[in-house]
């Protein structure tokens, strides 16, 4: 089976004979599949009227569990996005009523974000939407193929991110 990766590298390997492409034989395609996942996503949470950070933003406060609450700071690490943009995406959310800022117990200068119950509702609708796209999208893949697939990103995803999903590249 040829796809389009394969005709990329075919025409590289014809313009520029000296130079070894072979890295995009991987990388494009995840690069691909990044995209159409991306699309794919983005169908899945319109259903419920969230755009991709949105629903990366109540995912996070929701896998805490119970009080669903983090600081603004855990929630930039695990979205991989900037403070003046999280600053953003909270204010967006608290104005949809998804969820709150409440003073920090431990010091009185911060604040955690808490995800209110319609925020919880939300996540967890798209969340069982998202599941059962990307269910489809892995069909034809055994269970021990889908495990070496994710090990093996696993390996190429581990030099960007450090213990806390920091990058550290």
């Amino acid at each position: 089976m040829v796809d389009e990766v394969d005709r990329i590298l075919q025409a590289w390997a014809h313009e520029v004979p000296d130079l070894d492409v072979s890295p995009l034989a991987v990388l494009s395609r995840v690069n691909r599949l990044s995209r159409h996942l991306d699309l794919a996503r983005r169908e899945a949470f319109a259903v419920h009227d969230l755009d991709l950070w949105e629903f990366d933003v109540l995912a996070a406060l929701r896998r805490e569990g119970p009080p669903y609450e983090l600081s603004p700071g855990r929630l930039i690490a695990q979205t991989l996005s900037t403070s003046g943009t999280m600053t953003n995406r909270i204010d967006r959310l608290t104005e949809r009523g998804l969820v709150e800022r409440l003073p920090d117990p431990r010091d009185r200068r911060a604040v955690r974000v808490r995800l209110l119950p319609g925020g919880r509702e939300l996540v967890e609708a798209a969340l069982g939407d998202l599941v059962t796209r990307e269910k489809a999208i892995l069909a034809g893949l055994s269970d021990e193929e889908r495990t070496r697939v994710a090990d093996l990103l696993r390996r190429l995803v581990e030099p960007f991110e450090g213990p806390e999903g920091a990058t550290s590249l």
